[in-house]
């Protein structure tokens, strides 16, 4: 999972380097040529988009830095943590949900996605089989027992 992140935001990372060191040079060139910069539009908007790429590559790094610094040895196999796959019985209604245990800055967030740091997350964070996690809501108390559990080494990479 991590490496497939990885390599994800790689891809990501080489077409805005190219954009930013190929496309928008040509762009903001062409502008130039039309003449009075002060209402060209074209040109405003290939700076606005040159700003707005130069941003998302340091997320990138900065993300894939995080990434890298990641010891996938260091992640229990019997409990829950990163890129986990929990599945709990709500102790009240018997109702059964499942979550994914991912990055607080995930920028894809699919159905049962939960960040590490959210109440959820934090509940589950740490918990086997077996275990009864309890989820502080305002108005109540949720037991969540969870009753299966893929850990990062176990889940597979169409499961995440």
């Amino acid at each position: 999972m991590i490496e497939a992140l990885k390599q994800k935001l790689g891809e990501e990372v080489e077409k805005l380097q190219y954009e930013l060191n190929v496309i928008l040079p040509n762009e903001i060139r062409k502008a130039v040529e039309l003449g009075d910069l002060r209402e060209n539009s074209e040109y405003k908007a290939a700076l606005e988009r040159q700003q707005f790429v130069q941003a998302r590559l340091g997320q990138l790094r900065q993300r894939l830095s995080k990434l890298s610094s990641i010891d996938p040895t260091q992640i229990p196999r019997d409990k829950a943590g990163l890129g986990s796959k929990v599945v709990v019985e709500d102790q009240k209604t018997k109702q059964r949900e499942t979550y994914y245990l991912v990055f607080g800055d995930a920028l894809e967030f699919q159905e049962g996605h939960v960040t590490m740091a959210s109440p959820i997350g934090r509940a589950l964070l740490g918990q086997g089989v077996g275990d009864v996690a309890f989820l502080r809501l305002p108005s109540m108390v949720r037991q969540l027992k969870v009753v299966e559990l893929k850990t990062l080494h176990d889940v597979g990479e169409g499961d995440i």
